[in-house]
């Protein structure tokens, strides 16, 4: 998910977030996963910030060769 620029700090990203997992748990998820590629603080913190930790899980990723 990525907001324009002109519409960050309105609140708008966090509350789908917060939405999505509200939905999430109201169906009976134990658990939601995001994967991100961004490794700037200010996207680590957002995501940290609606509920999401880092430490969490580690993710990897295969591709094919070229």
């Amino acid at each position: 998910m990525v907001t324009h620029a002109d519409y960050r700090g309105r609140g708008w990203g966090r509350a789908l977030l917060v939405h999505a997992l509200a939905h999430a748990w109201s169906r009976g998820c134990y658990k939601v996963m995001l994967m991100t590629g961004r490794k700037d603080p200010d996207t680590l913190r957002f995501y940290e910030n609606a509920g999401f930790n880092r430490h969490g899980k580690q993710a990897f990723v295969a591709r094919p060769p070229h």
